[in-house]
Formats: structure tokens, C-alpha cells, sequence
């Protein structure tokens, strides 16, 4: 009973979330939970259940006279992986990924100054194990063993830093790296420069070069944001 009951609350959440996220149902747009009850078919506890979810992340309010309303984008969760996975699923999916492409372009360099110099040597050492890894899976075409080790490679960068502010982006990037993937924005083999540039970072990081590692960095994310733009080929990661 619990399972069907958890099946019911998302697929509720499947459907209003992303209309919500998309832009559907506009700042101010009012439901009920009767409304919901028979849009959907489920119990009141179930819709109940539903808009919970969606007011932890910020996309209603629910006010017993006023019922539920969607809030300002301002007042969204921007942060929840649910929801980034929601915008990108929408119409707005490629304004998503240039908001999330400049945040990595604030963070990532600082981070991977910051493991070049806090960083265990272990680990900064193991992340060229894992850059080396990526050069082989890219060039072969292995796209999906390509991503798993994309996505190791920055959460470790943004671990090593030893700031937990930039470790809890570590879901964040990960939503953008697999964002890009599921929607087609990747080449099927990588870029030659962006297999090198991810091992020049792996390096300087192992090497205690926070510079090196910093400017290296930003070179990865910069050719993600020009081809976002449309002035580069599509973009490696």
C-alpha cells in the first residue's frame, strides 16, 4: 500500500513539477487539492503529499483561504537537483544550462585552486588516474563510461577543495554535466583540447599548482559557455 501510495505522490510530482518549472502555469496561477484530487485521480492525502514536495523547493504556497499559488521564480529552489532536472526538461532548458554553465564558471576555478593546495596528495594524485581514464573512454567513443567518469572527476575537484559550500555544489554540476548528455549537447567523441585541458588540471592539482590548475579550469568552462552561445562546436565537458 505504502509503494502505490509513493507511485500516486510522483506521479503527480511528474506532471505539475515540470509544468511548474516550464513556465505552464504562470506566478500566481491557483490549484486546489480538489482540483488536483480529480485532475489526477488520487486521494486528498496523496495531493496533499504532492504539493508538499512542491513547496520544499519553492514553486507554491498553499494558504488556507487562498489555496495553492505558484510563487515568483525568484523564490524557487534553484539548487534542487529535482528541480534543474525539471527545467531541463522544458522549453527554457538552454537558458538553464547557461545559468548552471556560469556557475560553474564562478566555482570550478577556485575549486580546483583550492584542491591543488588542500587536497590530500592521495587523492590529488588519484585524479589523474581518472583524467587518464577519461582520454581513453573519450577517444574510443564510450560516451556513457565518459560521463560516470566526467561526473567523479569535478564532484572530486569541488571535494578536495575542502569547503563544504563548494562541495554541496557537487549534485549541481553533476545535473549539468548530465543534462547536457541526455539532451544531445555533447559530441559523440570529445574534443582532443578538452581531453587535454581536463588533464592538465588533473596534473597542476596533483602537482600543488593552484594557479595552473585554476587558469586550466576556467579554459573548461569557458569553451562551454562560447559554445552554449553558439560561437563553438558543441561543447565537451
Amino acid at each position: 500500500m505504502a509503494t502505490e501510495h509513493r507511485t500516486l505522490h510522483n506521479r503527480v510530482l511528474a506532471v505539475l513539477g515540470p509544468a511548474i518549472a516550464g513556465g505552464e502555469y504562470v506566478s500566481g496561477h491557483a490549484f486546489t487539492l480538489q482540483g488536483l484530487e480529480q485532475e489526477f485521480g488520487v486521494s486528498r492525502t496523496v495531493a496533499r503529499e504532492a504539493v508538499r514536495v512542491l513547496e520544499s523547493m519553492g514553486l507554491v504556497v498553499s494558504r488556507p483561504r487562498t489555496g495553492i499559488r505558484v510563487r515568483p521564480q525568484r523564490d524557487w529552489s534553484v539548487f534542487d537537483p529535482q528541480l534543474i532536472r525539471w527545467r531541463l526538461t522544458g522549453s527554457g532548458r538552454m537558458e538553464q544550462l547557461r545559468s548552471l554553465n556560469e556557475l560553474r564558471a564562478a566555482v570550478e576555478p577556485g575549486a580546483a585552486a583550492l584542491a591543488a593546495e588542500r587536497g590530500p596528495a592521495d587523492e590529488r594524485a588519484q585524479l589523474v588516474v581518472v583524467a587518464e581514464q577519461m582520454s581513453r573512454t573519450g577517444r574510443a567513443g564510450e560516451l556513457e563510461t565518459f560521463l560516470e567518469l566526467d561526473v567523479v572527476f569535478h564532484r572530486r575537484i569541488l571535494e578536495l577543495s575542502g569547503n563544504e559550500m563548494l562541495s554541496g555544489l557537487a549534485e549541481v554540476v553533476t545535473e549539468v554535466l548530465v543534462g547536457r548528455t541526455s539532451y544531445d549537447l555533447m559530441p559523440h567523441n570529445p574534443r582532443p583540447e578538452a581531453l587535454r585541458l581536463h588533464t592538465a588540471v588533473a596534473q597542476a592539482i596533483r602537482d600543488g599548482l593552484p594557479d595552473v590548475a585554476e587558469a586550466a579550469m576556467r579554459s573548461i568552462v569557458t569553451e562551454v559557455a562560447d559554445a552554449l552561445r553558439g560561437d563553438g562546436p558543441p561543447p565537451s565537458p
